[in-house]
């Protein structure tokens, strides 16, 4: 039996499997006040990117709730060791910002509001990855703010120069890659990059083989299962062949390398739509976005990120918490604001729609960017973020650190981290078995 958003576990079985991982049961209360005005205080730490505007508007519209944030680094960068240390010292604020694969590990303090009452109505408004993500247990942990699903950007106007088919199956995508090398032996299709261990989840959820999954009281870790190790082995054989770069992404010389036709395409999230056109804004008309290669032809897209928001079980405003909650994931404002500043793509659907329509275009060539998007989200498999899924993200990247040289390869890398965070769990004090039920 799996953890994927269903109502097949409860919480209590959530929790024995996590018990292990958390400073005792649910926590008793969280000190919350009221301002000099009378309003309501619920406060906020959150890294997102515009949330003091999305905070200001609310403020504006609600008097009676005064919402205050505190900025916090970002998750992998202290920002969950900073909230999972508050809930289990009984310090926490009201609400928590909690992407997908780091609710279990916030879940796991047993700090956090069972939601399932608050937010029952809402499910249908909700594209179905990022309502399953927030269910861990199949009880509701969270508030889903956006979704992430991976697609292929491409640089259109150097594949039509060249002839060169946009891949719709990894074998055509080795085609092209090699293709793009006969072109340009200075260029590569892509960056695999090996400091990224989000981005190799996101590859492996493609696959639709998760590696997390609960099996009554235990966790089952499948890590190396037949899907993961495709990926890898093919990624290996790209690698290996000199068929893509391996550099990380983001950075100056990666943003260099996309503008000069070093590199041709990214494997990236629906956020890199935004990225592309802050960091190359002069390649306008020049990158086109599909849906990713599939394997054998089944349609599937991985996931790379997206945040939601949790509330303390010790906040003593709870009520006031989920009403900006509710607000900031579905109230037509929030879509307006950000596409002010960024090319947002929200969990909730009628919010998407706001998002579309705000979306100016003009960037990319070919098939609407939000159409590509919304199809990519359809296609996003089951998958389940386990209670070290951020420590195994580091994890892999460290096993993965000599595959550039070729000292190692990826599918040893994988077999490593398997073992890894088996013997992690185990001495955590959690009941764990290997493989698929």
């Amino acid at each position: 039996m799996t953890l994927r958003g269903s109502a097949e576990l409860g919480r209590r079985t959530f929790l024995s499997a996590t018990a292990g991982l958390a400073a005792g049961g649910l926590l008793g209360g969280c000190a919350s006040t009221t301002t000099a005005s009378g309003a309501t205080r619920v406060t906020l730490w959150s890294w997102l990117t515009g949330m003091d505007k999305y905070v200001a508007a609310f403020n504006a519209a609600h008097p009676g709730i005064s919402v205050e944030l505190d900025v916090i680094a970002s998750g992998l960068k202290g920002g969950y060791a900073q909230q999972a240390n508050a809930l289990r010292a009984h310090n926490a604020p009201d609400i928590l910002h909690a992407e997908y694969q780091g609710l279990p590990q916030l879940l796991t303090t047993g700090g956090l509001r069972d939601l399932t009452g608050d937010l029952a109505d809402l499910e249908p408004g909700y594209s179905p990855a990022a309502w399953r993500g927030v269910r861990p247990g199949g009880r509701t942990w969270a508030v889903p703010m956006d979704l992430a699903p991976m697609v292929l950007y491409y640089r259109k106007d150097l594949f039509d120069r060249h002839g060169i088919a946009v891949p719709r199956t990894w074998d055509g995508f080795r085609t092209a890659a090699q293709a793009v090398r006969q072109a340009d032996p200075a260029a590569h299709v892509t960056t695999f990059p090996l400091n990224d261990g989000s981005f190799f989840a996101g590859m492996c959820w493609q696959a639709g083989d998760p590696w997390w999954s609960v099996d009554g009281g235990s966790w089952r870790v499948d890590i190396d299962g037949p899907g993961t190790l495709r990926t890898a082995d093919y990624w290996q054989g790209m690698i290996r062949d000199g068929l893509v770069a391996t550099a990380p992404t983001g950075d100056q010389d990666w943003i260099g390398a996309m503008h000069t036709g070093r590199l041709w395409g990214l494997l990236g999230a629906s956020w890199s739509v935004g990225s592309l056109v802050k960091s190359i804004p002069e390649d306008k008309q020049r990158w086109a976005v599909t849906t990713m290669p599939t394997w054998d032809g089944v349609p599937a897209n991985g996931v790379q990120g997206g945040s939601a928001f949790a509330v303390s079980a010790e906040s003593k405003v709870p009520a006031a918490a989920v009403e900006f909650l509710r607000w900031l994931s579905t109230d037509p404002a929030v879509a307006k604001i950000g596409t002010t500043f960024t090319t947002p793509f929200p969990a909730y659907l009628p919010s998407r729609e706001i998002a579309r329509k705000a979306y100016r275009g003009g960037y990319f060539l070919g098939d609407p960017v939000y159409d590509v998007l919304d199809e990519a989200a359809r296609r996003v498999p089951d998958w389940t973020w386990g209670p070290d899924a951020l420590r195994t993200f580091s994890t892999v990247v460290d096993r993965m650190g000599g595959v550039k040289t070729g000292g190692t390869t990826l599918a040893a890398a994988v077999r490593q981290t398997q073992a890894g965070v088996v013997a992690e769990l185990r001495e955590r004090g959690l009941t764990v078995r290997e493989g698929k039920a």
